[in-house]
């Protein structure tokens, strides 16, 4: 037979560990939001209506999409990917390459494209990567990509657009 006590500690154990886990799984309060200003600013409804959903949840929240969904991870034309929020070039497809992790990677930005952060979700501690103008979130960069640099720019494929270079 249960007493109440017994079952006031399980509720309260049962709620203690959902939080635990919401506060690590669920959605994190978006970078942009704490980071001070930056040149492009919209509300989150100018936002939305700029974006699709999936943009918007990696761009905005700092989602992760699916690997292998994107079709810039088999982009090999030449030409330079804009950040998806506010169009500023900051890859150049000469610095991509395929790193078989599924996300479209590179091992250098546009010099002045980017910013980073410290990320310590995931049980770890990474580096974040957004764009510098907008502050959009593009993935993180981690130190096993080719040379010259050692770096793999992992990124959301839905948070960039692509331009190619057109012929002459």
């Amino acid at each position: 037979m249960t007493t109440k006590t017994e079952i006031s500690r399980r509720a309260l154990l049962t709620a203690g560990v959902a939080g635990v886990a919401l506060s690590i799984f669920g959605r994190r309060t978006p970078a942009i939001a704490s980071e001070g200003t930056f040149e492009v600013m919209l509300s989150e409804d100018q936002w939305r209506a700029r974006l699709s959903r999936q943009a918007f949840e990696v761009l905005r929240e700092e989602a992760t999409e699916r690997p292998f969904s994107s079709p810039l991870n088999d982009e090999k034309r030449d030409g330079m990917f804009h950040c998806a929020g506010c169009d500023l070039p900051v890859y150049s497809s000469e610095t991509k390459f395929d790193s078989g992790t599924g996300w479209p990677s590179f091992w250098q930005s546009e010099a002045g494209a980017i910013g980073t952060k410290e990320d310590r979700s995931l049980f770890s501690t990474r580096t974040e990567v957004h764009c510098r103008r907008c502050g959009g979130h593009f993935g993180h960069i981690f130190d096993d990509g080719p040379q010259p640099t050692g770096k793999r720019h992992c990124l959301n494929g839905v948070a960039l657009s692509f331009k190619p270079v057109k012929n002459a």
